[in-house]
């Protein structure tokens, strides 16, 4: 896949990615007790739609902005409204041309006893990210190797969070080092919610990925995906999974709620498709 994360923000992915990020954050607002958030790949945390790298591929526009064009049914309306409320947020005459990125998205819905590290390799994308939040105690940046650093945030020091894991898939073997990658940090902090996204376009990479969490004996594993369409040969990318680790006990129903409605308004023609299923329960 062609990263720089500019080229696809915004997109379907993101899009079901950063719903079901929000659902999770809300989720851990329910608690007075502090949390932190680590994103291992954090980019630069706000988008420019009109920038060159977003005009030469305006994924966007069949997400976040077809999203914004349809709207959603009552149900799915309501569990997306966090989410869309930061959005509009960043666009406040009204017109699309900001969207935030999972760090930004992040620190709009965070309390004032909660924190965020955020975390990014590429050079440039953490300078912007560092500009970005800078002044702001709540958030660290740091530029190092999401995977290589994570190991030294874990456990966090509140011993409550969210780890969002969200590789660029640009090189070979990325299914297995999030296997390697999970099974090492749970062994740190295992009561964490662990949240892992991954692209759907070969199916048998993806199932041999699900099988080896299955594997791992990583207890409570669900599974959530979005086609756009079947895949096809030669595979291109045709939908978008994340795996949850530690769900939220209400995350399952809403999920029932917000995947069909988001694969009605996203897929091509009538073609989306949803999946959410248990990879391993709670034995």
């Amino acid at each position: 896949m062609n990263y720089r994360h500019a080229f696809h923000a915004g997109n379907f992915a993101d899009v079901v990615k950063h719903l079901i990020l929000t659902r999770i954050v809300v989720y851990l607002k329910r608690k007075p007790a502090a949390f932190r958030v680590i994103d291992t790949h954090a980019g630069i945390g706000r988008y420019d739609l009109g920038s060159d790298e977003a005009a030469r591929s305006p994924e966007w526009q069949d997400g976040i902005g077809r999203l914004l064009a349809t709207g959603l049914p009552p149900a799915a309306a309501d569990l997306a409204a966090p989410y869309l409320e930061v959005v509009r947020g960043e666009n406040p005459d009204g017109e699309l041309t900001t969207y935030p990125g999972s760090p930004l998205l992040v620190r709009r819905l965070l309390r004032p006893q909660d924190r965020l590290s955020a975390l990014e390799l590429h050079p440039d994308d953490a300078a912007a990210l560092k500009a970005l939040f800078a002044g702001d105690v709540q958030t660290r940046v740091i530029h190092l190797d999401g995977w290589l650093a994570l190991h030294a945030h874990l456990p966090p020091k509140e011993r409550r969070g969210l780890v969002l894991v969200d590789p660029p898939f640009e090189a070979d073997g990325e299914f297995a080092r999030l296997v390697d990658g999970l099974g090492k940090a749970h062994g740190k902090f295992a009561t964490g919610i662990y949240a892992l996204w991954y692209p759907l376009k070969q199916p048998a990479a993806v199932a041999a990925f699900v099988a080896a969490l299955r594997a791992s004996g990583i207890p409570r594993m669900l599974r959530a995906e979005l086609s756009l369409r079947p895949p096809a040969e030669p595979p291109r990318l045709h939908g978008t999974g994340m795996i949850i680790v530690n769900p939220p006990h209400t995350l399952a129903t809403e999920l029932t709620v917000l995947l069909p409605a988001l694969a009605a308004v996203l897929g091509d023609e009538g073609r989306g498709r949803h999946r959410i299923e248990w990879i391993r329960g709670e034995d």
